[in-house]
């Protein structure tokens, strides 16, 4: 269905007159027809590690670590870390700890300073203001993040673990949370987050008649055992890992060699973590659980460096890619023998046509890679836990062969040697590596939080350091422990204090308020069929939604005019709004008072009844149409279900 340009504006007119009372309790957001960009929040009594993390550490990554960093220290100054730029350099100490015009780092970034600092460069003053507030902030609270105790606390599950540590970080921080949401609100975040879509009214209306003090409990629960949490899982974790497809026939390919079957079983039987990890990096269908998991390295078609730097957010939790002609330049744990080491992990694996299964040799693929001082170093698989994959390298001068008595079975066609380079990785990776735990524990909680405790989430390095170190560590700790149990750790942290707050104006790294967060395409098109009335499966419509808005868990959040074009043409959401039998516009327009229609429509798009405001205007709307009442229906629904609202995690 395509609309006039009077029609689109139409639609526009009623985004902003139906979502206008919910948007003052949004500031942040900017309705493009429901599209929202993310503002920047600023921070406010953050203490001096926040400051670092969150303001210094940036500005100086772009200004002066150049000079002053892991590479190359001048005048022996070193502004990489907090206790780094403590030391001071070759003159002496640069900062005095609560004194900034005392300090010699604040004093030679003003404008009439001498020497001037950076070099031929002028800092903003809201930039030099940032590294004064630093420097003032060290004599009210700690430099950097105390680390976490060799022992991890006690506490009776993970809700209250989250809610202790989180609670002791805004105790430090002098932030005072927003308060609880209502059930109703909450009822729908979980039911985006868990089940991927919005609750029916009688969902809804289930949850809010169970006793209030299991209810949450009781819901999450049985969430967790749906179908729903299974296919909402599997849709989260094979963008994460595989990347959003561009193309109808790649998805195609992952449906039909069995990756989106193996992930979805993974989910349902809830495996432990590391395993579904060792599958994905072994590549062997010898099992039921393993089968479709070799479409992860099938589908990079034999570029080992892609699938190096797919595989090390999963395993380390962070990109090595910067680390690929040289030591990361800030991050100092990643080495260049890092990056070539985990190429070398796979540079014996092939793809076998007319499948999906990749193939091992049993010898070669000894590369050495080059630094930046043209010196030539063996490639050999080490892995940033410390741990070394052990194998016998040859001589230079000594040909291997590539005998039979080296395969497991060697008139198999997919022949697996005795000594698989692939598998070591695998075991060395999955098994005793705390960095596996850490990567999946942050990602999770950036996609039901909205923010990593770590961020960005795959960026879990020596530059970004986590909010709440104590709390990453315990839950990384925990789900260890717990034979990497997936359901536990969800569970939780949608049942903790943090989940059920409401929006505020907190920074974004304290956690003291619910983040603004847009709804992923999948999200967004299967609660459109909630709304209709018609829930069954339509890939039709996800297909079209994902496509216009194909975004999963973005840094920064910024809308296109296609995307807006597309809320307001989309002829997917016009084929569901259109009468019919069993939808929706149907049974509204069947219902005598039109004020009965308005509350019905707010309730099923929106779980909540209408102020009296919103159901004055969809009165007035549907008064407007008296003889196309359809009509007057459908555009009342299309409006709210392209708003900001709805589009919005509550």
């Amino acid at each position: 269905m395509r609309f006039s340009c009077d029609t689109e504006a139409y639609y526009i007119s009623l985004s902003y007159r139906f979502t206008a009372t919910r948007v003052k309790m949004r500031p942040s957001f900017a309705i493009i027809i429901g599209v929202l960009q993310v503002a920047l929040s600023v921070a406010q009594g953050a203490d001096a590690a926040a400051i670092w993390s969150s303001q210094i550490q940036p500005l100086f990554d772009v200004h002066c670590v150049k000079c002053h960093g892991p590479i190359e220290q001048k005048s022996g100054l070193d502004l990489d870390t907090p206790e780094a730029v403590l030391k001071g350099g070759d003159e002496g100490l640069v900062i005095v700890p609560g004194k900034p015009l005392e300090s010699r780092l604040y004093k030679n970034l003003l404008a009439d300073s001498d020497p001037h600092m950076p070099p031929k460069k002028q800092l903003t003053d809201p930039q030099i203001k940032s590294v004064k507030d630093w420097i003032a902030a060290m004599a009210e609270g700690p430099v950097t993040e105390s680390k976490p105790s060799a022992s991890p606390r006690q506490f009776d599950s993970v809700p209250q673990a989250i809610d202790v540590l989180i609670s002791e970080g805004w105790e430090r921080r002098g932030v005072q949370p927003s308060s609880a949401t209502d059930d109703a609100t909450w009822c729908r975040r979980v039911y985006l987050d868990l089940a991927g879509r919005i609750p029916t009214p009688a969902e809804l209306a289930k949850f809010l008649g169970d006793p209030e003090g299991t209810r949450r409990q009781t819901l999450v629960d049985q969430i967790l055992g749906s179908e729903d949490y299974v296919v909402r899982m599997r849709e989260l974790w094979d963008v994460i890992l595989m990347g959003r497809t561009k193309r109808d026939a790649h998805e195609d390919r992952r449906k039909k060699n069995g990756w989106w079957s193996f992930l979805e079983n993974a989910f349902s039987t809830n495996r432990p973590w590391n395993e579904t990890v060792r599958d994905v990096l072994t590549a062997r269908s010898n099992s039921d659980e393993a089968k479709g998991a070799s479409w992860f390295l099938y589908e990079r078609r034999n570029d080992h460096q892609i699938i190096a730097e797919a595989v090390a957010p999963v395993v380390y939790g962070t990109k090595i890619d910067c680390a690929q002609c040289h030591d990361h330049p800030l991050a100092r744990e990643i080495k260049q023998a890092h990056y070539w080491g985990l190429v070398a992990a796979f540079n014996r694996s092939k793809n076998i046509e007319g499948g999906s299964a990749v193939s091992e040799s049993a010898i070669g693929g000894f590369i050495n890679f080059t630094n930046l001082k043209k010196e030539s170093q063996p490639a050999v698989v080490r892995l940033m836990n410390g741990k070394s994959v052990e194998e016998t390298r040859p001589e230079p001068e000594q040909k291997e062969e590539d005998k039979e008595d080296r395969y497991i079975d060697p008139k198999a066609k997919n022949r697996v040697p005795k000594f698989s380079r692939r598998a070591a990785f695998a075991d060395a990776a999955t098994l005793e590596n705390p960095l596996l735990a850490r990567a999946f524990v942050n990602r999770m909680w950036a996609s039901l939080i909205g923010r990593g405790i770590v961020h960005p989430a795959d960026e879990m390095n020596a530059r970004n350091a986590p909010s709440h170190p104590k709390l990453l560590d315990w839950l990384s700790n925990d789900f260890a422990t717990h034979r990497h149990d997936v359901r536990r750790l969800v569970r939780g942290i949608v049942l903790s204090r943090v989940y059920g707050l409401s929006s505020g104006n907190a920074t974004p790294e304290s956690f003291a308020a619910s983040l603004e967060r847009p709804l992923s395409g999948e999200q967004i098109s299967r609660s459109w069929r909630i709304v209709s009335g018609l829930p069954a499966a339509d890939d039709t419509l996800r297909r079209a939604v994902v496509g216009a808005i194909p975004d999963l868990l973005p840094k920064e959040y910024n809308a296109t005019f296609q995307q807006a074009q597309f809320l307001a043409n989309s002829s997917g959401l016009g084929d569901i709004l259109k009468p019919s039998s069993s939808n929706t516009v149907t049974r509204l327009v069947a219902l005598h008072e039109v004020s009965a229609r308005v509350r019905d429509a707010f309730l099923t798009v929106h779980s909540r009844p209408p102020d009296a405001e919103e159901l004055g205007q969809g009165v007035n709307l549907l008064r407007d149409r008296p003889q196309q009442p359809a009509e007057g229906v459908r555009d009342l629904l299309w409006a709210m279900m392209t708003s900001a609202e709805f589009l919005t995690m509550p």
